[in-house]
């Protein structure tokens, strides 16, 4: 369970003050290797990019073989200040992760080491702005799609998991999370079995799927539709990447207080650890390979839906 530490990471953000630095200090002292924070300014404003790392008992950081797992936290911001006080829903995916990399790195110290590491980012903007999006308003960036997929997606990784709020859609109608297709390349494969199998485990219900279309995994500002950001990092990517998200019953637009559930955002961040666990110890399959390779020797590669296109 890490509710504790989803409550934590809660408070330390839940201010007009919250910044990346103060972020990683907290998850350092608790036994993270090493953390990163790197701030950046537009005419937006500005954000904290973090990144977390956990290394692995066999993990390739540290000369071994065991695969990396990358969680991130996707998100607009943590808080929409001065239009709306307090901690806004799209907050979730940021704290989910966060919680994550502090729940590992707590482990670590009292000797339950993972077996690949683990690397976790995110970013902190306690005032980004909103934007218009159907049927309620999006949470906005001080920074662009492209800029934010630079410094979450790293490339050391083997495999990603993107958390992210995903209440502003008449998609999913369920309260707690679900998972998306596994998508690489271009591709939407079929929803990973050890997925499912890790997910109905962790919640003790049926696993819950969310649809996507073609359009869901394009990169941001091509003029189409999107669901949300919670695939992003599969344009930016060769691995695979499958969405966890938070979920309820109505849409709550991202900018929405007092609209985070601590218990929906344990649960997406527990599910993320145990999936960690199993992937490191080569348990856990994002993607059947040789399905793959069939897919790409019939139809070719699909990697031109992580670009612009034509």
């Amino acid at each position: 369970m890490i509710l504790k530490q989803v409550l934590e990471i809660f408070e330390l953000i839940d201010k007009p003050t919250a910044n990346g630095e103060e972020v990683v200090e907290y998850i350092k002292k608790a036994g993270a290797d090493s953390v990163f924070v790197k701030k950046i300014s537009t005419e937006k404003g500005s954000t904290d990019f973090v990144k977390i790392i956990i290394k692995g008992k066999n993990g390739k950081l540290s000369g071994g073989n065991a695969p990396t797992l990358g969680v991130i936290g996707r998100l607009g911001g943590i808080g929409a200040r001065p239009e709306m006080i307090g901690t806004v829903s799209d907050a979730d995916g940021a704290i989910a992760a966060l919680s994550v990399a502090l729940k590992a790195a707590d482990m670590k110290t009292k000797g339950d080491i993972l077996l690949g590491d683990l690397i976790i980012t995110t970013h902190i903007c306690p005032n980004a702005p909103t934007q218009p999006h159907d049927p309620v308003p999006f949470m906005g960036s001080p920074i662009n799609m492209q800029l934010m997929n630079e410094y979450e997606v790293d490339n050391q990784c083997d495999a990603f998991l993107s958390i992210d709020t995903t209440k502003g859609n008449k998609i999913i109608n369920t309260k707690g999370i679900a998972i998306s297709p596994t998508v690489k390349e271009g591709y939407i494969l079929k929803v990973s079995d050890n997925l499912l199998d890790i997910m109905q485990i962790v919640t003790g219900k049926l696993p819950k799927v969310f649809a996507i279309s073609q359009q869901d995994i394009t990169p941001y500002g091509n003029g189409v539709h999107h669901l949300n950001s919670i695939l992003q990092p599969s344009t930016a990517t060769c691995s695979p990447v499958v969405g966890i998200a938070i979920t309820t019953e109505i849409p709550v637009p991202g900018c929405a207080t007092g609209a985070s559930h601590p218990e929906d955002v344990e649960l997406a961040g527990r599910f993320a650890l145990e999936v960690a666990k199993m992937f490191g110890q080569e348990k856990c399959s994002f993607y059947d390979i040789e399905e793959l390779e069939i897919l790409l020797n019939r139809y070719g590669n699909l990697k031109k839906f992580q670009t612009f296109g034509e």
